[in-house]
This record gives structure tokens, C-alpha cells and sequence, in this order.
């Protein structure tokens, strides 16, 4: 039997036939999500122990891991713990089992775009009615950006059974404020055990078939030799694009699934 992670090529046609989609719940980005809020938790503990907090002899002590419910799919969050008990995190706060509703889409915009620790701080004064620190902020970022970093550039497996390539346009301000168009390119594979995975994540102004030809070089030189599918759209160059790095790979467009 199937767990939620697994997934064939069967259920991932009918999903595209369906309209069903693949980054909605128990999707690909769960595992990062997951990563992410982790990493926050630590950032935010870091900064609550102070110099003047460990003189007082607080410290910390321990993790209580809990399951919260995110549109992506559940995520095990393992919040640190202090001797004193005045920890009060704000990435999950306590008792929370259900992430706040548009979370989860910001911190994965957040990544995706680079998002400033200003911007952050914003976020976070909006969303949850605080004000955190510049020096937790910095905390937090310290702590997530390995994570970011290790997971773009971490080793991929040699072999996909089947990868889907498309890009989604957002709306974001840029440096001087003005409303600007940006893609992110997302690249989700099927592994030979029947594992979704997403891939990459990657940021451009628009698409186009040399930046997805620049996409491809990366999962080319973080390992991946071979992929016996890749699912496109009808962008213009895509196929050629794809087999001037993997040379023998069909390129289907997905209304052909359907």
C-alpha cells in the first residue's frame, strides 16, 4: 500500500487530468517547509538566550516535538525548550497545531525571493501583532540560510522516473518598491522508489527556455543522469532545451496527459 509520500505514474496522469495539484496538500514542499520552521525555532531560541539570560543560569533544555497541519501537509516542528520556561516562540507558538492560515506561502515566498530581514520583520509584526528584534530576525535568518543553501545545492539522485518542469508568476515589489513580475521555476520528480521530491526552486524575471536550459545544468551537476520523462508545457525551445543536456529524454507536454 501506498504511504502519502509515494506516488506512481498512474496517479500523478490523473492528477494532471484531474487538476489536482501536486504542490497542494502532502505535496513536495512539505520536507523543506518542515526544515525551515526548524530552523527558525533554533533562531528564535538563540536570540531569546542573551548574554544577560545565561547569567541568570537560564539555558537550554530540550526539544518537544509536535505535528502541525500546513496546506502543504503535516510537518514535525520541534520546538527548543529553556530551563525557565520563558521561551515563547513566534514562527509556532505554542499549542499551535495548525499553521496560521497564508504561513506557509509567505516562507516559501520568503525563500524564494530572497526576502530581507526588513521584510521579515514586517511579516511577522502583521501576521502575529509582535515586533521581533532586529537581533532575532538576524537570529533567524543566521539559522535558515545554511538550511536554504544546503538544500539548493544538495546531491540528487543519478536516475527520475518522471519530473514535471513548469513556472509560476508572481507579483512582488522589487528594490525601489514598483509592482514587478517574477517566475519561479519548480522542478518535481518522481524517484525509482516512488518518492515525489521537489528538485530545485529557482528565480528569474520571466520564463524562458535558456533559463530552464540553465535549471537543467544544475540538476545535471548535482547528479542527475537521467530522467526518462520530463513533463512541459508549450513553451517554445523547452524540448530542445532539455535534450541539449539529457540528449535522449522525451519531453511530453502535459495536455497530453489529459
Amino acid at each position: 500500500m501506498m504511504t502519502k509520500e509515494e506516488i506512481d505514474y498512474k496517479l500523478a496522469a490523473e492528477q494532471l487530468r484531474t487538476g489536482k495539484p501536486l504542490f497542494g496538500k502532502d505535496g513536495a514542499l512539505a520536507p523543506m517547509l518542515e526544515r525551515i520552521l526548524n530552523a527558525a525555532l533554533e533562531g528564535e531560541m538563540d536570540a531569546h538566550l542573551s548574554d544577560e539570560s545565561r547569567s541568570s543560569g537560564n539555558r537550554r533544555n530540550g526539544k518537544m516535538p509536535k505535528t502541525v497541519q500546513t496546506q502543504y501537509g503535516e510537518v514535525t516542528v520541534e520546538t527548543p525548550r529553556d530551563r525557565d520556561g520563558s521561551f515563547d516562540p513566534q514562527t509556532v507558538r505554542k499549542r499551535e497545531t495548525i499553521l496560521a492560515e497564508g504561513m506557509a506561502d509567505q516562507i516559501i515566498g520568503m525563500y524564494a525571493f530572497g526576502t530581507g530581514t526588513r521584510e521579515i520583520s514586517k511579516y511577522f509584526e502583521r501576521e502575529f501583532n509582535t515586533k521581533l528584534s532586529a537581533e532575532t530576525i538576524s537570529a533567524i535568518t543566521d539559522r535558515v540560510l545554511p538550511e536554504i543553501k544546503e538544500w539548493k545545492s544538495r546531491s540528487l539522485d543519478p536516475v527520475y522516473a518522471i519530473c514535471w518542469l513548469d513556472a509560476v508568476h508572481y507579483k512582488v515589489k522589487d528594490d525601489s518598491g514598483r509592482a514587478v513580475t517574477r517566475a519561479v521555476y519548480n522542478v518535481l520528480g518522481v524517484n525509482k522508489e516512488g518518492h515525489k521530491e521537489l528538485l530545485g526552486m529557482y528565480v528569474a524575471r520571466s520564463e524562458g527556455a535558456n533559463f530552464w536550459l540553465e535549471v537543467l545544468t544544475d540538476l545535471q551537476n548535482r547528479g542527475v543522469e537521467d530522467i526518462m520523462i520530463c513533463s512541459v508545457d508549450g513553451l517554445k525551445g523547452f524540448p530542445d532545451a532539455i535534450r541539449s543536456v539529457f540528449l535522449h529524454i522525451p519531453a511530453i507536454p502535459v495536455h497530453q496527459f489529459r
